[in-house]
């Protein structure tokens, strides 16, 4: 079995990308899981998560280190939140989660996993949980909703370091179905760009998500 690093914490394994489980023997979406040499991998299923789409699509800015702090938007039950916990094992995941349904899950995980924090709160209303939240290092937005690049910058303004990175998972047919896709990434793009921010970086998610783009961005300075 060859075994390869992508990014810190993020690694190859067969061709399908993976993480160290930081809860050994404990699955959280069903995922496959690979010993080797005392260690266990948490395989990183691209269409459960978009970042691990991103990843595999090669994204170059891959900001999360060992003692990264991350403010996670549209947490949902913890898929992709929990790899980010795998690899940022110093660091904390603010996870944040509106749907009371959803939160069960995750709080669950969070009991296992010490460096997640769940938050049941609107990202709509950032104001209402800034006494919750530190500065960040990354700020993950997967938001499936029209405002969601205005949800995502107000956070950022809140919660983002001014060297920090922000990153969103763009799905065209939550802002407007009836819009080519490539429309509304252009019209996203512009949006982002004129409220203060810089796009570092975009990424198609196809094949893995139909219809997803990542941006990659940072403050304008």
């Amino acid at each position: 079995m060859e075994i390869t690093q992508k990014f810190r914490g993020v690694y190859i394994i067969n061709g399908s990308i993976a993480t160290e489980n930081i809860a050994p023997q404990i699955r959280v979406y069903g995922e496959k899981l690979i010993k080797s040499n005392d260690k266990e991998y948490r395989i990183w299923d691209p269409r459960r998560s978009k970042l691990a789409a991103a990843i595999l699509n090669d994204i170059k800015t891959f900001p999360i280190e060992n003692d990264s702090k991350i403010f996670y938007l549209g947490a949902s039950s913890g898929t992709t939140s929990s790899h980010i916990s795998d690899i940022a094992i110093d660091g904390l995941v603010y996870c944040v989660e509106f749907s009371p349904r959803m939160m069960r899950n995750l709080v669950d995980l969070c009991s296992i996993r010490e460096n997640m924090i769940p938050l049941l709160e609107d990202a709509t209303k950032p104001r209402n949980y800034i006494h919750l939240v530190e500065k960040v290092d990354v700020v993950y937005c997967d938001v499936a909703q029209p405002k969601q690049s205005e949800l995502f910058m107000d956070n950022m303004r809140l919660f983002l370091k001014e060297d920090g990175i922000g990153i969103i998972m763009i799905k065209s047919r939550s802002i407007d179905v009836t819009k080519n896709p490539k429309k509304v990434f252009k019209e996203e793009e512009s949006k982002i760009k004129t409220s203060g921010f810089r796009i570092i970086e975009k990424i198609d998610l196809v094949p893995y998500k139909k219809d997803h783009m990542a941006f990659v961005c940072g403050f304008s300075f």
